[in-house]
């Protein structure tokens, strides 16, 4: 079956830097963008980046532009976000994304989620 699995997530001091990593089986992971979502206490889920299906492109957030950098492996169908210069505001619970085609049907996977936290 499909799986999204998360790791990396934890306790950082504001400033530090946090790598998360989601490994993906169960589907053609190379036919699919590739997300990390945020959801913040309180707050509706947003997207924090995407990268495109060969890495031709990604996008991000506002916030998270030149701070975090998605990139993915196509042939360890994994998906990783660097997290540099943490804030408080980056504090939530981050989802691992994939969006694409199996099959001419348009399909959309969620990993568990993990918590990160910034804080002093």
């Amino acid at each position: 079956q499909v799986q999204l699995v998360e790791s990396g997530g934890g306790l950082v001091q504001p400033g530090g830097s946090l790598r998360l990593s989601c490994a993906a089986s169960g589907f053609n992971f190379s036919n699919y963008i590739m997300n990390w979502y945020r959801q913040a206490q309180g707050k509706e889920r947003e997207l924090v980046a995407g990268i495109a299906m060969s890495s031709e492109w990604t996008k991000y957030s506002d916030s998270a532009k030149g701070r975090f950098t998605i990139s993915r492996d196509n042939a360890k169908n994994a998906v990783d976000l660097l997290m540099n210069s943490l804030k408080s505001e980056d504090t939530g619970v981050y989802y691992c994304n994939a969006y694409g085609m199996t099959g001419g049907l348009l399909n959309e996977y969620w990993g568990q989620g993990t918590q990160v936290t910034v804080s002093s």
